[in-house]
């Protein structure tokens, strides 16, 4: 998601700035960034008082979707992660640093105006070595061969009428997909005259194809993630007005058997705290990173808010990768990343 222009929330200037700079590698010596503020003594056993938030390439207009990519051999492995007004994907590696690896990431067609953001938004790894991709541009969800580049569609439409942006999405170990839908792709949003849907929604996509709504009532559904059960689904609302998380009791077959408010943000949101609810990441002990007003909020699985990871921008993403224990962050025009004591879960076979 990239925020809407709204009295007082709205970015800096420099994500125009952002848009005219070509993504780069940054030099050592500008590597450190941000701050940590711990709103609880027990975030620092998640975070060491002393992790050092690095900065790793810039130059994007919006990064979001970041995506570990293990090796085969499970030694090593890279980064991928898209901008999305730029309708690109992007590789990095400790090895090679930043190259770009897929353009357009997202809509391909000839240009349309009814488009805001044409690119692909959220990733999510599967097991068998492929990309499950949320295309917001073109308007649906589709599975990704990282070595062929070639993109296989999943689902375009709910009930007839088209879906209005796919943004992130998450993979059960039985191969449901749960995505959200909102209209951050179009022009207008839920004015766009190309919105079919008079909702935005969060949906599970079934292995057979068939596409089930879990939820119409959120604004701008955002983020989502399953926690390490798979019994809970996380969807965070990138609403100025409703800034919470919100999180669903699933039964086995992926249907939603109850919901409740799993945090709120309300009291964060402000000029000095850019950003809303929006990607998360889930340790394999259930602690929930959740990028939100003025960088990732660290909440225990309880929902208690216990510190916050400050990059110095609005934050958009997150996702773990190398050993399991680094955070990597897209964070507005930057990517970075930080060291932390908990551990990230395994792809879900």
């Amino acid at each position: 998601m990239r925020p809407f222009a709204k009295p007082g929330l709205i970015l800096p200037v420099i994500t125009l700035l952002a848009a005219c700079a070509t993504p780069t590698d940054p030099a050592p010596a500008d590597a450190t960034v941000g701050r940590l503020t711990a709103f609880d003594p027990s975030f620092h056993a998640i975070v060491a008082p002393d992790a050092r938030i690095e900065r790793l390439a810039d130059g994007f207009t919006w990064a979001e979707g970041p995506a570990w990519i293990p090796d085969a051999d499970g030694d090593g492995g890279h980064l991928l992660f898209t901008d999305v007004p730029e309708n690109k994907l992007y590789r990095w590696s400790e090895a090679d640093g930043l190259s770009l690896f897929l353009d357009p990431s997202g809509y391909g067609g000839p240009p349309d105006d009814a488009l805001r953001e044409p690119g692909a938004n959220g990733l999510q790894p599967e097991p068998a070595g492929t990309v499950l991709l949320a295309d917001s541009g073109s308007r649906l969800v589709a599975r990704l061969d990282p070595a062929t580049k070639r993109k296989v569609t999943l689902a375009t439409h709910f009930e007839g009428k088209r879906l209005n942006s796919p943004n992130d999405l998450v993979r059960r170990s039985d191969g449901t997909v749960f995505f959200t839908d909102p209209p951050y792709g179009l022009k207008g949003l839920d004015d766009s005259p190309v919105k079919e849907l008079d909702f935005n929604g969060v949906y599970r996509l079934d292995p057979d194809g068939t596409v089930h709504l879990l939820d119409d009532g959120l604004g701008f559904p955002n983020g989502i993630a399953l926690s390490p059960d798979e019994r809970t689904l996380y969807v965070a609302n990138s609403d100025p007005e409703r800034p919470i998380w919100m999180a669903y009791a699933l039964d086995a077959e992926g249907a939603v058997r109850d919901r409740r408010v799993f945090a709120d943000a309300s009291d964060l949101v402000g000029e000095d705290s850019p950003g809303l609810p929006d990607g998360m990441a889930v340790a394999a002990d259930g602690t929930l990173f959740a990028t939100g007003p003025g960088g990732v909020l660290v909440f225990n699985p309880a929902g208690k808010r216990l510190g916050r990871i400050e990059t110095g921008t609005a934050v958009a993403n997150c996702a773990f990768g190398d050993d399991g224990r680094t955070l990597y962050m897209t964070s507005h025009d930057s990517l970075a990343r930080v060291q932390v004591r908990a551990s990230g879960m395994r792809i879900r076979e």
